[in-house]
């Protein structure tokens, strides 16, 4: 699970960005100084930075992050939008830089941007072994139908699987099959998972289309 520090002196904003994060799949610590941010930061594996803090200043973090931190990525959350502000920004180290008022998909799009680009979360859905590992080597066995799943969704990322998809991967007719089926499916999956790690696994239900893995998946023969 990538791991996500939010510096944000706004506690509304701060909480919503946090619990969004969250759902998503990503552990989020908050932060709502530098003081306390800096306090945290040697744990993070992406950090999201707003400009204006009661104790410093949201350009003057990042550049100090990428010169001692240079692996975490930096993502600025700041309602300065000038384009002068924004080339500063990018120029003192920030991977990318959003101007508020924010969109939380796009927010989640590029803290996924990110984390690719860092080599972040890369799970093994290993077929010998019948066995879904994830990025810290724990893993859970699984079923020919679920390895069938996994493998679409590994072929698909970053793009929602539709559900018709899916049936005629398993080798059914949409209109044949019983949906209830799979909502089992994935709810054992995630179970399993969960009472295995205490964690959730990144499998996002798509309400009303279908199913995306939000983490990327290794095949491996």
């Amino acid at each position: 699970m990538a791991r996500v520090l939010l510096l944000e002196d706004e506690a509304d904003l701060r909480n919503e960005v946090a619990d969004f994060l969250q759902s998503e799949g990503y552990g989020v610590t908050e932060a709502g100084s530098v003081a306390d941010f800096m306090r945290q930061v040697d744990l993070a594996d992406i950090a999201i930075i707003d400009a204006g803090l009661p104790d410093g200043n949201g350009f003057d973090v990042t550049e100090q992050l990428r010169r001692t931190h240079p692996h975490i990525g930096t993502i600025m959350l700041t309602a300065r939008g000038s384009i002068d502000d924004k080339i500063d920004g990018l120029r003192r180290g920030a991977d990318h830089y959003l101007i508020k008022p924010i969109r939380l998909r796009e927010l989640s799009a590029y803290v996924s941007s990110v984390k690719r680009r860092l080599g972040k979360e890369t799970w093994r859905l290993h077929l010998l072994e019948r066995r879904l590992y994830a990025p810290d080597g724990r893993f859970n066995e699984v079923n020919t139908m679920e390895i069938v799943l996994l493998q679409l969704l590994a072929r698909n990322m970053g793009q929602v699987v539709q559900r018709p998809q899916i049936a005629r991967a398993f080798g059914v007719e949409w209109i044949d099959y019983d949906e209830r089926r799979l909502d089992q499916m994935i709810s054992r999956l995630r179970r399993r998972w969960h009472n295995l790690t205490g964690e959730k696994l990144p499998l996002r239900t798509e309400h009303g289309q279908g199913y995306s893995f939000c983490e990327n998946i290794n095949v491996v023969e």
